[in-house]
């Protein structure tokens, strides 16, 4: 990924950046996979992690660059004190065009990595809007008051609207342009069909914060092309 071109603002303190889909925030257990942590410390030399958002999941992240910003930074989130916006794309139409999704998140018992509602997990609270329902699918703007792993995706499955291609809480299949384009016809120079979306559509894409002056900061991640484009021939869709 080109660094620079993905960076949204930054400071003598911190560095936010626009993650794509597919790249982990910090480096796993493994250690095999490329992290943007990695990217940056190759770029600014001492990073530090403030938060991390699955590596599946496109959008606003923030790295603070000395250790007094990142126990400002990391005291925030800790807390509860910054405001986390996303938007996703779901399949279904919700009933309600806005709610709060309140159910306890713990990791399941036998599979790792995998989180499941459970009265005995840790408190999740995600607020959702309906911004624009599509029939098939709908886009939909998620706040977060916690900070569970996974906790939006979770919440949508258990809703019944789970996250467009989620490979572990939905069907993972797919986005075809086909199967939303009736008029659709594969160019004589494809054998097979390519996905619109073809990954976890989900953004990180408003984060409020204060910095060390006390000062309020709003940042905005933009959507990413695949998911920009899924949007537009939806919209085409509707109008129909």
């Amino acid at each position: 990924m080109n660094i620079k071109e993905s960076i949204i603002a930054e400071t003598e303190n911190w560095v936010a950046v626009n993650k794509p889909s597919g790249l982990l925030s910090i480096p796993d257990r493994m250690g095999k996979d490329i992290s943007l942590k990695a990217i940056l410390k190759e770029a600014y030399g001492d990073i530090y992690t403030v938060h991390r958002i699955d590596k599946d999941t496109s959008g606003l992240i923030i790295f603070a660059k000395n250790e007094v910003a990142h126990k400002h930074l990391s005291r925030q989130f800790e807390d509860r004190q910054t405001r986390k916006i996303y938007q996703g794309l779901v399949i279904g139409s919700p009933a309600e065009s806005a709610g709060s999704l309140d159910a306890s998140i713990m990791e399941h018992p036998a599979l790792n990595g995998t989180m499941i509602i459970h009265r005995k997990g840790k408190e999740a609270l995600t607020d959702y809007t309906v911004l624009e329902d599509f029939g098939i699918y709908s886009f939909l703007e998620f706040r977060i008051h916690t900070g569970r792993t996974h906790q939006i995706r979770v919440h949508m499955k258990d809703m019944g609207h789970p996250i467009v291609c989620d490979s572990l809480y939905g069907d993972g299949k797919p986005l075809l342009l086909s199967s939303i384009k009736s008029k659709f016809k594969l160019s004589k120079e494809e054998l097979e069909e390519r996905p619109i979306m073809g990954r976890l559509a989900l953004h990180a894409f408003q984060l409020s914060f204060t910095d060390l002056g006390e000062n309020t900061i709003d940042l905005e991640a933009p959507l990413h092309k695949d998911m920009r484009a899924t949007l537009q021939q939806l919209g085409k869709r509707k109008k129909k």
